[in-house]
């Protein structure tokens, strides 16, 4: 899967979307926010994490540290970030590029309140450009 994956669900599922693509690299949150323009804070980092037996997606501010004892506390254990390849064979999407929409296995999705003072944020779509 591809960026094509994300442009297809947000064609379906959120029509009024639109992915912003340019030949530079945004595989990090500073490359991302350099080549958008905007700052660190308003992209909004996917991350694929295991806690125990499950696989989830979070997404946060791009300039938000993980708190493992807060995930820990609103999901019961630690959690780990999933290996690169893991992490593209279950989402479809490479490190630097993954995003929650067009996802190749259904996962459950939990936005941090981080994201919320910001009317837009720029999520990964697929790809690391």
């Amino acid at each position: 899967m591809t960026a094509e994956t994300a442009k297809a669900w947000l064609a379906e599922n959120a029509p009024d979307l639109c992915i912003v693509e340019n030949g530079q690299s945004v595989a990090t949150v500073n490359e991302a926010a350099h080549a958008l323009g905007v700052d660190a804070a308003r992209i909004a980092k996917t991350l694929a994490l295991r806690i125990n037996d499950r696989v989830i997606i979070v997404v946060a501010r791009g300039d938000a540290r993980l708190d493992n004892g807060r995930c820990k506390a609103v999901f019961g254990a630690r959690p780990r970030m999933l290996q690169a390849a893991e992490t593209e064979e279950l989402t479809g999407h490479p490190v630097g590029g993954v995003c929650p929409f067009g996802l190749a296995t259904p996962l459950p999705i939990f936005c941090d309140v981080s994201i919320r003072p910001f009317a837009t944020v720029f999520p990964a779509a697929g790809s690391r450009t």
